[in-house]
């Protein structure tokens, strides 16, 4: 019997993902981000299914041990970098590469006794404000990296967008501008398209793309889909109908009764709640996919449950399946009723989610 709530996660689906991105990019190597556990889709087995991607992006040092301990051999780059002395030994111990965005890592570095150099990324700040060294930092931040031993040569560069989500955005191309300018007589390789950038910007593709939600078939941009761009969605997200009740006209349902029927209806009561990961504020209205039609969420979510008006003359029973969001009710749409973001959505399942790779 299958578990319910479960997130059914397509190994088809990844690999149709990657083949996609890399045909989007077909001079550029693909830096799978798999950081968030997979966004949500399970890290280690996302890893072990894009064995041919080459290279994985992650954001803390737990996650890229995780993967050399479950036998992941691909290059590893830590986004975020080190934080802590001791973490540059566990570096060079694992061949992991790092991100080099602030100077408390480099002096940690001039300071590191190690017993080969580490292959270090630096970021520039070209627009996003976050993290990296500014455009008036960059040359003698760089030459402090050259002159460094721990350091491995050449030093790669990156950089990361601010508004790449946003297709009629020219912030884009000025930051692309500004990097290119800065580093373009220097060796070494250069990333600078995330998801976003990777299928809008294809200027900036460079020498590696970091497809991150595009890998799990999912659109980066609001009232965009993975389907326009050829991506399929990895996640499909399934609970099931606990409950079938008749429910008088005029009648409240859920915490703080403040839903009421306009007219006789059947209620289904869905296995799935924010102590699972769907968001509490889901509105009125947020569509659910039972037996090949939408219906929408009615009253409150709660912890464990929701409900949804299935129609006066439905014919549904307890047991059939609940869509949350999949192939036949794409992510983005969900996102888009709540008022968040498909990346929110697949990150924040809970454990009591079943996650079932095929």
């Amino acid at each position: 019997m299958k578990p319910f709530p479960r997130a059914e996660i397509s190994g088809d689906a990844l690999l149709s993902n990657l083949k996609r991105l890399r045909e989007l990019a077909p001079q550029s190597k693909v830096m799978a981000v798999v950081k968030a556990n997979g966004y949500g889709h399970g890290l280690l087995n996302v890893a072990n299914c894009l064995t041919s991607a080459d290279g994985f992006g992650l954001a803390r040092l737990e996650e890229a041990l995780e993967l050399r301990a479950g036998g992941v051999t691909t290059k590893l780059l830590l986004l975020e970098g080190f934080f802590r002395q001791n973490d540059l030994n566990t570096l060079v111990e694992h061949d992991i590469d790092t991100v080099v965005h602030h100077e408390f890592q480099i002096e940690m570095l001039e300071t590191a006794q190690l017993t080969k150099p580490v292959t270090v990324w630096m970021k520039i700040d070209s627009g996003m404000h976050r993290l990296g060294f500014s455009l008036a930092q960059f040359n003698a931040t760089y030459e402090r990296l050259l002159a460094c031993p721990q350091v491995a040569k050449p030093i790669h560069l990156m950089t990361h967008f601010a508004c790449a989500d946003e297709p009629d955005n020219p912030a884009t191309l000025r930051q692309a501008e500004r990097f290119n300018l800065l580093t373009q007589d220097l060796p070494g390789e250069r990333t600078l398209a995330n998801s976003a950038a990777a299928l809008y910007w294809q200027q900036t593709q460079a020498d590696w793309i970091r497809p991150g939600i595009a890998l799990y078939g999912v659109s980066p941009v609001v009232g965009d889909l993975g389907r326009n761009h050829g991506l399929i969605p990895a996640m499909e997200l399934v609970s099931q109908l606990i409950a079938v009740r008749e429910h008088k006209a005029g009648d409240p349902v859920g915490y703080g009764s403040y839903w009421h029927a306009k007219q006789d209806t059947k209620l289904g009561v869905v296995a799935i709640g924010y102590g699972d990961g769907y968001p509490r504020n889901a509105p009125e209205g947020t569509p659910v996919w039972v037996n090949g039609r939408l219906v929408p969420i009615v009253g409150r979510v709660s912890m464990d449950m929701l409900t949804v008006d299935l129609g006066a003359d439905a014919n549904d029973v307890v047991g059939d399946d609940a869509l949350l969001w999949g192939q036949a009710l794409p992510v983005e749409e969900v996102a888009e009723h709540i008022g968040t973001i498909a990346y929110e959505l697949v990150t924040k399942l809970t454990p009591r989610v079943a996650v079932c790779f095929k």
